[in-house]
């Protein structure tokens, strides 16, 4: 079971990045599925959860409004779209999910069985 994430890298401040989570060796289309991030020097955070079916999000207030979390089932894929990027928003990005039998829009990061091996994401002032 895999978690490839992609898409990250150094953009300006006010600039776009599209973190893309492609699930592979099982289905994730019936689990909640999340990006956690990882400032330098800091603890894991969460960022947005999706719900096995997409009609739920979360997201934590310092990215609402800026990020959108979203999923194509059909791909076993999960995006992140980050728009006016600001440099706290520099971290390690991870994508991972739950177990299938979960529903909760856990923000805990214990509650995720399987995760990606991160993405650097960098925003310069």
């Amino acid at each position: 079971v895999q978690l490839q994430a992609c898409g990250g890298g150094l953009v300006p401040s006010g600039g776009s990045l599209r973190l893309s989570c492609a699930a592979s060796g099982r289905t994730f289309s019936s689990s909640v599925m999340a990006w956690f991030r990882q400032p330098p020097g800091k603890e894991r955070e969460v960022v947005t959860i999706i719900s096995g079916n997409g009609a739920s999000t979360y997201s934590v207030d310092s990215v609402k409004g800026r990020f959108t979390i979203s999923r194509d089932i059909a791909k076993n894929t999960v995006y992140l779209q980050m728009n006016d990027l600001k440099p706290e928003d520099t971290a390690v990005y991870y994508c991972t999910a739950r177990g299938s039998q979960f529903r909760d829009l856990s923000t805990s990061p214990t509650a995720y069985e399987y995760w990606g091996q991160g993405t650097l994401v960098t925003v310069s002032s």
